[in-house]
């Protein structure tokens, strides 16, 4: 645009200017697209300024003249972000406006759905329009006609632009000429190639963050991991009042999770990772609407660009296990979740045999793997319940048999990984000793260098100094501290198992010395997933997928609610009852059905009290004469049964107990037969007989 010193006159559309538009406020509308156009193309500016001298010639007076310019440094392409377009039609649908002037059409849009919204408020409330070339009233037709002309070749050219620009910058993807900006670790040279940051401690900050994500497996456990270790990580500022300065922030899970997510740490150089979606853009969020993209749909890749901190299949491998460990599951990646404190060990690896899904934890008494899968998407009743610990068992001890063959040697892994996770700690707080003392150092020599007499300075760099020796000072406490801590040492009996750890880790399992998460870890390293399918009320189908792809199919029995739901219930009942008829007692008819492989509904063994309990059910009791002849129940003696031991007669004994000679710790009711029992011990035994001695002549009588 070429600068002038005055705007030509307007040659046409004066006459449309009425009194009741000199009535009504002048809007000069002023906007630049970009940043770079507002601070170095001002003759813009001025040109559009000068328009409020049109509305003064016109016949507007200065205080009635508005000048209209927040928008500056945006874009014309839509209207959401643009505040002082929002005020200037606000104004035209009250009535308040009497003419809108704008350099050209662009300034005010630059697409159609804005631009005949405005045209139509216009028309409604007789407001006039006027640009460059002339004064417009929109309930004219050929005016109407040449602005909508004019605005549709406005949003055209930035068509164009845009698709200019576009060609341009995949041209030069393409050759691999395009700069992306790069994150922290990573500098550009002169001749454009790119290269780790000459600092150490930034180089060795961030490798030891990839090592750690692959030790710990989540950005979660590396965030706790670096505050424990009281490690920072470096950030280079982009903007603000430190806008290109290193400085070294607080570790949070979002910062961690941008670091392992960049490809430009594996060396690549990638291009389209995220994309608007107009349909997710939200009024005022500028940011909004730009999601991420899955690598395959990535524009352009291109690998072993710059100077890589971690290996391209590594990448992969971790971007794999961060969507396993995504607390909203995605069936689509069958996603395991990182390993917990829980109780439950099968926590992201147990899957619904019936649809499919993932199962929830639920912690109660005992923990239980639930499907809501289908109840959440159809409100259907759940698939499902399942017993955790009776499962787990079983994953267990199938996990123990599938590493028996490979001798797992941990041991030299374990001790080398904690000396060199040791020596990483140790190298961290010897860079950060030595940038704190360059840092201090600095400090001193500048205030060294002013002049004592300008005191307002020599206070200001004093107290600097001061700041950066007390930086200095925490930095050497936290080395020696670090320097005090040891490893932890390994007991000898922990050595021996780790030595030969297939044939140890089951003791080492139960040792309580491996914690939930630990477990879990150990399990998914051999297990991929575990599908678990109800046969019937007290059988689980527990097939096990390993990473070989092969599967083992295990079927447990939890505890139940309910004895009749046991299977083989009703063939239970029949064998108790011809046991029962046999004259068996209820302790026998247990042992009995136990050895012949049946169950109850809490235990692998049936209890006498479980046959007492059926048999009452069934109403099978012992009938009075049957208690009259018994002599001896469960191990006790009746008291037909003690009286023809001791050689008397029934009233005898009867005398004996209502009198208290038997103490009553030896005497027990039968709940079911009516029945008094008399413990068999041998000390009332012999203090029996001695009353008998006693009174030999009574012949068994009172």
């Amino acid at each position: 645009m070429t600068s002038s010193d005055s705007l030509p006159p307007l040659v046409s559309g004066q006459e449309k200017v009425t009194a009741e538009h000199l009535h009504r406020r002048a809007y000069v509308y002023i906007r630049q697209s970009s940043l770079g156009q507002v601070m170095y193309n001002t003759e813009s500016q001025v040109n559009q300024r000068r328009m409020a001298d049109r509305a003064a010639g016109l016949g507007w007076h200065a205080d009635q003249i508005r000048l209209i310019s927040a928008d500056q440094a945006l874009s014309a392409s839509e209207a959401s972000q643009r505040t002082g377009f929002q005020e200037l039609v606000a104004q035209v649908s009250l009535g308040c406006v009497g003419i809108i002037f704008g350099y050209e059409v662009s300034r005010l849009a630059r697409n159609n759905s804005d631009w005949y919204r405005l045209l139509d408020l216009a028309a409604v409330f007789n407001t006039l329009i006027a640009d460059y070339d002339g004064i417009y009233d929109l309930r004219l037709f050929n005016d109407r006609l040449l602005l909508g002309l004019k605005g549709t070749m406005s949003e055209a050219e930035l068509h164009l632009l845009r698709l200019r620009m576009q060609e341009g910058r995949m041209r030069k993807i393409e050759r691999g000429e395009y700069r992306l900006s790069l994150p922290t670790g990573l500098v550009r040279l002169e001749n454009g190639s790119v290269v780790k940051d000459p600092d150490d401690q930034v180089r060795h900050t961030l490798e030891l963050l990839f090592t750690k994500f692959d030790e710990l497996g989540s950005t979660y456990k590396v965030v706790r991991y670096l505050h424990e270790a009281g490690i920072r990580l470096p950030r280079r500022q982009t903007s603000g009042l430190k806008n290109g300065q290193l400085v070294w922030k607080r570790p949070t899970q979002p910062m961690v999770y941008s670091i392992l997510i960049n490809p430009a740490y594996a060396g690549a150089f990638a291009y389209g990772r995220r994309r608007l979606v107009p349909a997710r853009r939200q009024a005022g969020h500028p940011r909004s609407g730009v999601v991420r993209k899955p690598i395959e749909e990535w524009i352009h890749l291109k690998q072993d660009v710059y100077s890589a901190y971690t290996s391209w299949q590594q990448y992969l491998t971790n971007q794999q296990r961060m969507r396993q460990n995504a607390r909203r599951f995605n069936e689509s990646i069958q996603p395991q979740g990182a390993p917990r404190q829980g109780a439950a060990l099968l926590q992201g690896l147990a899957r619904c045999g019936t649809c499919g899904h993932h199962l929830w934890v639920a912690y109660k008494a005992s923990p239980r793997y639930v499907c809501y899968g289908l109840s959440a998407l159809s409100a259907t009743p759940r698939c499902g319940s399942f017993h955790g610990p009776t499962v787990d068992a079983a994953a267990v001890q199938a996990f123990f048999e599938a590493i028996q063959p490979a001798q797992l040697n941990a041991l030299e892994s374990i001790l080398t990984e904690q000396h060199a996770e040791r020596a990483r700690q140790l190298r961290y707080w010897q860079e950060q000793l030595k940038r704190a003392e360059y840092e201090a150092h600095l400090a001193q020599r500048r205030y060294d260098a002013v002049d004592p007499d300008n005191r307002l300075v020599a206070a200001e760099l004093e107290r600097r100094w001061e700041e950066k020796l007390v930086e200095l000072n925490e930095v050497q406490e936290a080395y020696a501290r670090c320097q005090q801590t040891t490893p932890p040492s390994l007991s000898a009996e922990l050595h021996d198992q780790l030595r030969h750890i297939s044939d140890a880790l089951p003791q080492l399992w139960e040792s309580g010395q491996l914690g939930n998460e630990h477990k879990k870890a150990l399990l998914r390293s051999l297990i991929t997933r575990v599908v678990l399918t109800r046969h019937s009320a007290d059988t689980i189908a527990v097939r096990i997928v390993w990473v070989s792809g092969h599967h083992s199919l295990v079927y447990v029995h939890p505890p139940i609610f309910r004895t009749c739901d046991v299977t083989r219930y009703k063939e239970m009942v029949g064998r108790l009852q011809e046991l029962w008829q046999k004259g068996l007692t209820d302790t026998q008819v247990a042992e009995q059905l136990t050895a012949e492989g049946f169950r109850s509904a809490r235990s692998t063994t049936v209890s006498p009290r479980v046959v007492q309990k059926i048999r009452l059910d069934q109403g099978w009791q012992r009938t009075r004469p049957q208690n009259q002849a018994l002599q001896e129940v469960d191990g006790r003696l009746t008291i037909r049964g003690l009286a023809r031991r001791l050689g008397v007669n029934r009233d005898w004994v009867y005398y004996r107990i209502c009198s208290g000679a038997i103490d009553s710790r030896y005497l027990t009711r039968h709940p079911l037969r009516d029945l008094i029992l008399i413990e068999n011990a041998p000390e009332l035994m012999v203090q029996l007989q001695q009353q008998l001695e006693h009174k030999p002549h009574t012949n068994g009588g009172i």
